[in-house]
């Protein structure tokens, strides 16, 4: 069975989220009260985040966490 992979899910969901609000990394950041670097390594998967993060993300987007876990 393959290995589901939880960063790649976030990432490509955080992504997909803050492109269709038209949403820079800047503006996700601010909205998320994070640093801009930091959304980036996570949207490319360098960032392996905690759950208070997930938390702080989906907060920022009105959603709850687990829809930055399940692939779309």
């Amino acid at each position: 069975m393959a290995r589901y992979d939880s960063a790649k899910a976030v990432a490509e969901n955080l992504r997909r989220l803050r492109l269709e609000r038209d949403w820079s990394q800047e503006d996700c950041a601010e909205k998320c009260g994070l640093h801009r670097t930091y959304i980036g390594a996570v949207e490319r998967g360098e960032r392996n985040i905690t759950l208070a993060t997930l938390d702080t993300i989906a907060a920022a987007f009105g959603i709850p966490p687990v829809e930055l876990l399940t692939r779309k």
